[in-house]
């Protein structure tokens, strides 16, 4: 039997819109062998809950650099695990304060990646949570 390929939804919520590193990472994982569904800018949480329910994807990475994420990562994570989706790994890249960091974790997110972290790590990071799972 074939390998599952890890389907990974990259989306942009709220009004940010800037998307290089979210580019970049889409790239980085799609390199990596994983099928990348990159949402676009300016994303709802309930537009990008939506999206992993119809792409049935395993991981979500969402990328926020307007200071904004202790709003709409718990949101996303709630619409999420609403719609039964509670094996999905979130992921979350930007400008994140480390001191946010903690309740991020405790809320649900599986890492935090901030400026210059190596893709690679990402990678890493999502495979082992998909093997986990």
């Amino acid at each position: 039997m074939p390998e599952q390929r890890i389907r990974v939804l990259i989306a942009k919520p709220g009004l940010d819109g800037h998307d290089r590193g979210a580019k970049v990472i889409a790239r980085a994982l799609r390199d990596a062998g994983m099928e990348v569904i990159y949402t676009g800018l300016r994303q709802t949480p309930e537009m990008i809950a939506e999206a992993a329910l119809q792409e049935d994807v395993n991981v979500i990475g969402l990328s926020i650099l307007s200071g904004a994420h202790m709003a709409l990562v718990p949101r996303v994570i709630d619409l999420v695990r609403g719609n039964g989706q509670s094996n999905v790994g979130i992921f979350v890249g930007g400008i994140i304060p480390e001191e946010d960091v903690p309740e991020l974790l405790a809320k649900g997110v599986k890492a935090v990646y901030g400026p210059g972290t190596p893709t690679s790590r990402v990678v890493e990071d999502i495979r082992a949570d998909f093997a986990a799972a």
